[in-house]
């Protein structure tokens, strides 16, 4: 049986990378998917993979940073799919370069912290009311490796934020562990996405595999797989952790 079957799954950032890898497994895994992002050329592209591959799929543009279209996308996502089982909270990005606290203007700050920390929060909001009242829940956030550890080459607004979706996960699953929600967190390292593919020299990631203990680095399909890990009932303990996807980077 797929392990997933019947389930509504609301996957934000779906329409590429990390997102997209995790939406088109859910959908083979058996889930009623509703993708979501900003360019709808993109998600309609995800849609048809996932149609093809004979799952369901629905595609909602939405700004991430926004609640009143957070809310009117989980509303679609209710009336078309079914009341959502389980949340995918990926939107995220880097919109800011490393370099010292103090030249990151304040700006760049609340960009980088809107982009994940208070997307992550918006759609946890929207959605962790319905489950409870439903008493059955999962959510599954997305940090960083680079939270996990200090580094100068990583942008501190980033970290921060990210850091900041693993403190706020758990206490999400401290909250809502009493109306039977798990929520957790997947931490990935670098991962060759399409954008990071075209972005990242090949010399330098010789380098960063270097960095690696397992001497790769991560793809889209190796988050996938831990999120359907974490979303399905043989992880039905599980809730308030931080799961690292990263190779062994954090450990070196």
């Amino acid at each position: 049986m797929s392990a997933l079957a019947g389930r509504v799954a609301l996957v934000t950032g779906s329409s590429r990378g990390i997102g997209a890898g995790i939406a088109r497994l859910f959908g083979q895994q058996g889930a009623k998917v509703a993708l979501h992002g900003r360019d709808q050329a993109a998600l309609s592209a995800v849609q048809n993979a996932i149609e093809q591959g004979g799952g369901k799929a629905i595609a909602v543009a939405a700004e991430a940073t926004s609640a009143t279209e957070l809310d009117n996308l989980r509303r679609r996502v209710e009336a078309e799919l079914g009341p959502i089982d389980i949340l995918i909270a990926n939107s995220g990005g880097n919109p800011v370069p490393p370099g010292p606290v103090e030249e990151l203007t304040e700006e760049g700050w609340r960009a980088s912290v809107d982009a994940n920390l208070t997307a992550t929060f918006l759609a946890i909001k929207s959605v962790l009311p319905g489950m409870k009242q439903r008493r059955a829940g999962n959510i599954i956030t997305i940090s960083s490796a680079a939270a996990r550890r200090p580094s100068a080459r990583s942008p501190a607004g980033y970290t921060a934020a990210k850091a900041g979706i693993e403190l706020l996960t758990q206490i999400v699953a401290i909250q809502a562990g009493p109306f039977n929600i798990r929520a957790n967190c997947i931490a990935p390292e670098t991962i060759l996405t399409e954008r990071t593919g075209q972005a990242i020299p090949s010399a330098q990631q010789a380098s960063l595999i270097d960095q690696h203990p397992l001497k790769r680095l991560g793809t889209p399909e190796d988050v996938a797989q831990a999120a359907l890990f974490l979303a399905s009932d043989a992880a039905g303990w599980i809730s308030g952790t931080v799961l690292d996807v990263a190779g062994g980077s954090v450990l070196v």
